[in-house]
């Protein structure tokens, strides 16, 4: 592959990353929040949505570093 297209795609696929990883933090916060405000069981409930974003936030690093690994050889 191209390196200048490599370093494209790596870097598309970074901030993607980075993208989830922000909307994790803000839901992190806001289960804080509310769990701070005494509603334990809202603060679960919304922690419970970053589920799926730190699933997608490790394929895509996954993704990141084996496209790294197998076309800087």
């Amino acid at each position: 592959m191209d390196p200048a297209i490599l370093d494209t795609v790596l870097m598309t696929h970074l901030t993607l990353l980075r993208e989830r990883m922000d909307e994790a933090a803000s839901l992190g916060r806001a289960a804080e929040a509310c769990g701070n405000a005494g509603n334990v069981a809202k603060a679960i409930e919304i922690a419970l949505d970053v589920e799926q974003l730190m699933y997608e936030a490790n394929t895509l690093l996954n993704a990141a570093s084996l496209m790294n690994r197998i076309c800087r050889m």
